[in-house]
């Protein structure tokens, strides 16, 4: 499959996508964790001011390892956040913990684009790992046992787009919530969201890339079975 020349016009663009994402993300990040808040709050404690207010105190907020590693469990509700992000009092750390407090957020009102993502979390993990090695080992076996192990891998894999499918509303929903609630609650100003939208944009934008890369690979799959037919 890797050396069909068909497969690279199908995953170069969302690629290409993807890079672009993770420089802007990285960029922005970078720019505004230098900019310093005019509150002096920092990641760890905007995001504590956002559960309180949001009746999560229960939700605990922690630091951990890993540039940009920021993310919201909601088996153990635990907010954690990379470490920069956790004591920087930059508007890229409000704008970053911001937005994982409203995952949390999310968690708490049964917001059901989550809830759908925890609970498709098992099968994405089998079939993002196993579905393309399951179409291609049908590519190479011929008749039915071949047929039937492309489909296999095709529906197995269709989770993981589906998933991030799913994952786009989420995200989005999150940060809406973030930028809404970092200038009602007085954490930024006005013209502070200037460099929160910056980054949380940028974020999105590696989400959006994501779900094109695996709705493309999708789509070659399905084009591959289509002249295998033919």
């Amino acid at each position: 499959m890797f050396f069909d020349p068909m497969y690279f016009v199908f995953a170069l663009p969302p690629l290409i996508l993807g890079l672009w994402a993770q420089f802007k993300v990285k960029s922005a990040f970078k720019k505004y964790s230098q900019v310093p808040t005019q509150t002096g709050i920092n990641g760890a404690d905007a995001a504590r001011r956002i559960l309180q207010r949001g009746g999560l105190a229960n939700v605990t907020v922690e630091a951990t390892h890993g540039m940009l590693s920021d993310h919201y469990d909601p088996r153990h509700k635990a907010l954690r956040l990379s470490e920069e992000v956790y004591s920087l009092a930059s508007i890229a750390s409000v704008g970053v913990a911001a937005h994982e407090a409203g995952h949390a957020l999310q968690d708490k009102s049964g917001y059901m684009p989550l809830q759908l993502r925890s609970v498709m979390v098992p099968a994405v993990t089998i079939g993002s790992n196993i579905g393309p090695y399951l179409f291609m080992a049908g590519m190479f076996l011929a008749g039915t046992i071949g047929t039937t192990l492309a489909w296999a891998g095709i529906i197995l894999f269709g989770t993981a787009a589906l998933f991030a499918l799913v994952t786009l509303p989420v995200e989005f929903d999150a940060s809406r919530r973030a930028k809404e609630l970092l200038v009602s609650q007085g954490i930024v100003s006005v013209a502070e969201m200037e460099g929160v939208n910056a980054v949380l944009n940028a974020a999105a934008l590696t989400y959006v890339a994501a779900a094109a890369q695996a709705i493309m690979q999708l789509v070659y799959f399905l084009t591959v079975m289509n002249n295998r037919r033919d």
